[in-house]
């Protein structure tokens, strides 16, 4: 069996209902259900987050991020947290939880390796996303930041499979670049019943071309995948010696773009410290 058919069964299974979560991302869950409910409260919202200690020290750490505490007040507990931030970016965060949580806990330190870089990876893109969004393409910030959250979630759930098929991730990553990782993508995205917005920016993002000058939230997610310092470790040299798909940047080559009166690195030197905060916020 070739891995794009192994991709498929993988595929397959999640649709089965095989998706499971560990302990700590089944409470994210519950959270994410919870305040989808426009019944829910504030003293509700902060009791379900404090069941999971690590959602709620990144709800902490989030309130008191440069993009969230921008007076200077530090908080303290989770209520408060809860309220400065808002139920979508609680939500937001209890996504991210259950993202980080899909690659398991594996036992063997190469693939421990990689999914610590890929939620490096992850938090960066998500954080980048969410400063592009309000400097540069103008769409909501809160969505992009959640899109550059889940837009690794078919790698996650691959690295978690890993043990269960051997070879799955020997030698190059052509079919996981040419359709694996849309395949899985897809499949995790559904069952995880990501908006359809969402959905349309990660195609994007997969079908890799980027608009000059980039406007929408799929543009914001390439321009923030692009721009990342930190790499993907399923996006590897495959083995024809080209580099993983990235945009096509429409013809300009230039990410250094000019953006009015301002140009993109001069946005993202300006945005460097809260670009730092964020990702660091979103360390699992």
């Amino acid at each position: 069996m070739d891995k794009l058919e192994v991709f498929n069964t993988l595929a397959a299974g999640v649709g089965h209902g095989e998706l499971a979560f560990p302990t700590s991302a089944q409470v994210a869950i519950k959270v994410r259900q919870a305040l989808d409910d426009p019944e829910c409260h504030i003293e509700a919202a902060a009791h379900l987050v404090q069941a999971e200690p690590l959602l709620a020290a990144r709800v902490v750490a989030m309130a008191n991020s440069v993009t969230y505490n921008r007076a200077g007040n530090p908080v303290t507990d989770v209520r408060t947290a809860v309220a400065r931030l808002g139920f979508r970016t609680v939500r937001a965060l209890a996504m991210a939880l259950i993202t980080r949580q899909l690659s398991g806990s594996p036992s063997d330190p190469a693939l421990q390796a990689m999914a610590a870089q890929l939620w490096q990876h992850t938090a960066h893109v998500a954080a980048l996303a969410h400063v592009i969004a309000r400097r540069v393409t103008k769409v909501d910030g809160e969505t992009a930041m959640f899109a550059g959250i889940v837009h690794e979630v078919g790698g996650f759930y691959l690295l978690s499979q890993a043990k269960r098929q051997p070879g799955l991730l020997d030698g190059d990553f052509d079919a996981w670049m040419e359709g694996g990782e849309m395949i899985l993508g897809r499949a995790v995205l559904q069952v995880l019943e990501v908006p359809a917005p969402v959905l349309e920016a990660i195609e994007a993002y997969w079908d890799g071309f980027l608009a000059i000058p980039p406007h929408s939230l799929g543009d914001t997610l390439l321009l923030a995948e692009e721009l990342c310092p930190v790499p993907s470790p399923l996006h590897r040299f495959n083995s024809r010696g080209e580099a993983p798909g990235g945009a096509d940047m429409g013809g300009s080559g230039n990410l250094d773009m000019v953006l009015g009166e301002e140009t993109l690195s001069g946005i993202l030197a300006e945005a460097a410290e809260e670009v730092g905060s964020l990702t660091g916020a979103l360390q699992f």
